[in-house]
């Protein structure tokens, strides 16, 4: 006589939802980058995909239960479920705990906002208003997004800055060409598709400069930390570049030097 061993309903219904999840969570993400789809849209397929991988992972650990104690078929099944609910959960642990670890912000400067304005483009839906940090808060979470100044140029001071944009890919949207103010307006796609802006803004003169730098979300209400972090990086490249700038070219902070006058030559006197 054959004994029938069945297939746990469990372990299938565990696969099914795992594999209903990780399409979810990359098509909402994708959708979201490509601006298919608007933040909050975003938020209400990220949620959901959220919620089918929570199931995707219970359903898993009760078929697993059930497969230990009735000897079943399906272990495959409830493993996979398990894998890709627990995958795609991983992303809302590690935001949740961004979340946690950093105040709610969306704005972040070192100097005041009103010299820094933010570029709007046309179309987009208007923004929320900024969540920002006190002074204190500030200096207690970003110790080191703080204004800029360098013995060095506004107008070498602004190519590095360039070049620094140019280096983490960022989507310039505006560019100041620098007189007795140097701005770049530039724009930052984050990895699930939120839109931050920074602005870079350079002061100065011959010999010196001041470099102070913006970044906010758009249409976010939450940063995550990114805003801070942004600003804390570029700001400690800044000071590398033009640490090495000025010790490869001591005299790369002083001013050209004027070319002398040619002395005319006195024609003689005739009678």
């Amino acid at each position: 006589m054959r004994i029938l061993i069945r297939t746990s309903k469990w372990a299938i219904l565990a696969r099914r939802l795992g594999s209903i999840a990780v399409p979810l969570v990359i098509i909402s993400v994708l959708l979201h980058r490509f601006r298919l789809i608007t933040s909050d849209l975003f938020l209400v397929a990220a949620l959901l995909a959220g919620l089918v991988a929570l199931l995707a992972v219970c359903t898993a650990l009760i078929a697993l239960a059930r497969l230990w104690q009735t000897g079943d078929q399906g272990w495959g099944r409830a493993l996979a479920g398990l894998v890709f609910g627990t995958l795609c959960l991983l992303p809302f642990g590690w935001y949740g705990q961004l979340m946690l670890a950093y105040p709610a912000v969306t704005d972040i400067s070192t100097t005041d906002r009103g010299l820094m304005p933010l570029v709007f483009e046309p179309g987009t839906q208007a923004m929320p208003p900024p969540q920002m940090l006190s002074a204190a808060e500030l200096a207690a979470t970003f110790p080191n997004v703080e204004t800029r100044t360098y013995p060095l140029g506004l107008v070498p001071t602004f190519a590095l800055v360039e070049t620094l944009v140019a280096q983490n890919g960022w989507d310039v949207r505006l560019r100041r060409e620098p007189g007795e103010v140097g701005q770049l307006n530039a724009q930052i796609v984050t990895l699930p598709g939120w839109r931050e802006e920074a602005v870079i803004r350079v002061t100065g003169g011959p010999t010196n400069s001041v470099v102070d730098m913006r970044s906010a979300s758009l249409n976010a209400l939450h940063d995550f930390g990114s805003n801070g972090e942004r600003i804390e990086s570029f700001m400690a490249a800044l000071d590398n570049a033009v640490t090495t700038l000025l010790r490869d070219n001591p005299n790369a902070n002083q001013p050209p030097e004027a070319e002398p006058e040619t002395a005319t030559p006195e024609v003689p006197a005739t009678d």
